[in-house]
């Protein structure tokens, strides 16, 4: 068989689509209806082959991938369409209310020489061999103080490294870099029940304990799953806690390493696959409500700051700019009282009130005086003058950014990437068209549901879209060296893809930049070292999380700040703040109290955090009792999502029909650490 005819069997079996218009259009807007999820996808200038075209080139989707930890064997995909969030069978805990894995799908897409798709390889059309390497080196990194690239508004702050008593490069390689090895794996359904030893990542830590980060398997088409591992983490010294980011002697279980592929055609012709990465990082506790900035938007940023993608013309969009950062906004009311309270700060009007969200829509003239109003109510990013720490204060989101360490710099506020603050302006100035209402993007459901032009794209989006994009202090999954431009191969190929990070070739894991890390040593590098803001190496993202991850994770939940209210928070999405219990929604949907009742439990909220701080050993209620005891007590944690509303004639009024409430948390928190400090080793 030809190439062309294998082309052609390929562009046959994927370029069939669904006939969108078959699905139900919006409705019109009402309260519990608004801020649906929306498959919201980037159309840039991919295009279609045509029939019989050529394979050129193949490339591994998403560009970026992201599994999430949990203790529970049953797992659910990642999200594969944005603006969709995952939808596990029975919800994100299993029946022992242990977290369940989120586990990325990887695909293989062909390409003709034109660079335009011509659809999914998957095992029926080629052999795929994969291979995928995950590290966690987190114990041999330097320590997080701060960003290092914030410039003069935030000065970056040299870090230590960890664990320095080991001195020898070698001696720290073998006994903190865990290296789970390189797996290859090929063919359809191989290693179903994720129990083969062979293609599991296993290294060692501290030179006697056993970690897993993971496994390969493939699913009926021979795609690539990378199944996290357990979010475990633990001290062979039993150290105590003493840093919200820097604990010697500890280690955890994220990790992260470049995913490869050869793709082998029936005819014989061979491919090498453009590369990809994938990090194994924490659970998304809201996973129905987006970070108001997600990842995607941050790389998106620099994409077009560096000249690599073009900005969108106007008009723009409506659903795919600007209605993503409304529904963000306005989702914050179900996770932090500095939200949920939002109006009477700030005067920012009701995003849940159906006439609100219609004037959102309108891009007339005459509604040019509203639109500006909303618009002014968003912080500026380019607003950095000495006037500009209280001028942008109260505006949305309060939340914290990567400037803490700086009383009175602008970037102790969160900051939007720029691009999204343009389209924003762009809304503004009505600048947009209202495709609001489009029937063939409410039929969306699946990654197959899209022009076969647009798949491939839409699983780096929709990968990176549930991941935080701000106050990288140093963040939730992964951290601000994504926004740098060194990170990625179109910074040195400018024929490379721009997600596509630059894969590193150093001969070691290992990566010594003298005593102190350095601005300008991250950026430059040390004698002949190469930079760390650069080509990366297995576990170079993940190495500067935090260590344990659970402990920056908690400690990051809200922070006073010099007035009393309302209360700065830090990353809402991930990690919520304040929520309605599963205890008070019940109340709410009992038909036998008055209404009065239903709506006071309704109105009230509680931290998403309670009953953790002082419980286990040395319980006195302090700072650092509450984060080492998370390291125990994580997977208790409540998940917050979509649920109906009342629906009945007696329902309070202003109650939305479907509202975000905290479920599946444990009833006790009675937890207790099944090991002890040395004696001398409690935090003074």
């Amino acid at each position: 068989m030809g190439q062309k005819t294998e082309n052609k069997k390929l562009h046959s079996k994927i370029v069939r689509r669904r006939d969108f218009l078959a699905g139900a259009a919006v409705g019109v807007l009402g309260a519990n209806l608004v801020w649906q999820p929306k498959a919201a996808v980037a159309a840039g200038n991919a295009k279609p082959a045509p029939s019989g075209a050529e394979i050129a080139k193949v490339r591994i989707y998403p560009a970026i991938g992201i599994c999430r930890v949990g203790g529970s064997d049953e797992w659910f995909y990642a999200p594969e369409v944005p603006g969709l969030p995952p939808k596990p069978n029975g919800g994100f805990k299993d029946d022992d209310g242990k977290i369940k894995k989120q586990v990325q799908r990887f695909r293989v897409y062909a390409f003709d020489a034109l660079d335009r798709v011509i659809g999914e390889v998957t095992d029926a059309e080629a052999t795929i061999s994969w291979s995928a390497h995950l590290v966690n080196a987190k114990a041999a990194w330097y320590g997080f103080n701060n960003p290092l690239d914030n410039g003069d508004l935030a000065p970056g702050l040299p870090g230590q490294k960890r664990n320095q008593y080991f001195t020898d490069n070698a001696e720290r390689q073998r006994m903190l870099v865990i290296d789970g090895g390189e797996k290859d794996i090929s063919g359809p359904n191989v290693n179903p029940d994720g129990t083969d030893p062979a293609y599991a990542f296993e290294g060692e830590f501290w030179g006697e304990e056993r970690v897993g980060l993971g496994k390969v398997r493939t699913d009926d088409e021979g795609r690539l799953l990378v199944v996290p591992p357990s979010g475990v983490s633990n001290s062979p010294t039993k150290a105590a806690i003493t840093s919200f980011a820097d604990n010697d002697g500890w280690h955890d279980d994220w990790c992260d390493g470049p995913v490869t592929a050869t793709v082998q055609l029936a005819n014989g012709v061979t491919f090498k696959a453009d590369p990809a990465w994938v990090a194994c990082v924490g659970p998304n506790f809201a996973p129905d409500i987006p970070p108001i900035s997600t990842m995607y938007d941050v790389v998106s940023n620099l994409n077009v700051e560096e000249g690599w993608v073009e900005p969108p013309e106007a008009p723009i969009s409506f659903l795919k700019y600007i209605y993503p950062t409304f529904r963000r906004a306005a989702l914050m009311v179900w996770l932090t009282d500095a939200a949920n309270l939002r109006q009477g700060w700030l005067d920012s009007g009701d995003f849940s009130d159906p006439a609100f969200i219609k004037k959102l829509t309108d891009s007339s003239e005459s509604n040019k005086a509203f639109r500006l109003a909303v618009f002014e109510k968003f912080r500026n990013p380019y607003n950095t003058g000495p006037d500009a720490f209280k001028e942008e204060r109260l505006k949305i989101p309060y939340m914290m950014g990567d400037g803490v360490n700086y009383s009175g710099s602008p970037l102790q506020w969160f900051q939007f990437p720029k691009q999204q603050y343009e389209h924003l302006r762009m809304w503004a100035e009505g600048q947009f068209f209202d495709d609001w209402k489009d029937s063939e993007v409410d039929a969306i459901e699946r990654l197959e549901d899209l022009p076969v032009e647009l798949q491939p794209n839409a699983l780096t989006e929709a990968a990176l879209e549930p991941c935080s994009g701000g106050a990288f202090h140093p963040g939730v999954e992964l951290t601000y060296y994504l926004r740098l431009a060194p990170m990625y191969q179109r910074n040195t190929d400018e024929n490379a893809e721009p997600f596509r990070l630059a894969h590193g070739d150093r001969p070691s894991l290992i990566q010594d930049l003298g005593f102190l890390l350095t601005p300008e040593i991250a950026f430059n590098g040390y004698g002949d070292t190469p930079p760390p803001i650069g080509p990366q190496m297995a576990g170079d993202l993940t190495r500067w999380m935090g260590l344990p991850w659970q402990c920056d994770a908690f400690s990051c939940q809200q922070v006073l700040m010099q007035e009393n209210y309302p209360t700065a928070v830090w990353w809402p999405a991930l990690l919520p703040i304040d929520v309605l219990p599963e205890t008070y929604y019940k109340e709410l949907m009992d038909v036998t109290l008055p209404a009065s009742e239903r709506r006071k439990f309704f109105d009230n909220r509680v931290a998403w955090s309670r009953a953790v701080a002082g419980i286990g050993y040395h319980a006195n209620g302090s700072y650092w009792d509450g984060i080492t005891n998370m390291i125990t007590l994580w997977e208790r944690m409540g998940f917050v999502v979509k649920l109906p509303g009342p629906k009945d004639d007696k329902a309070p009024a202003g109650v939305p029909k479907e509202v975000y409430v905290e479920v599946g948390r444990a009833d006790t928190m009675e937890f207790r650490f099944d090991w002890k400090p040395k004696d001398g080793m409690l935090p003074k």
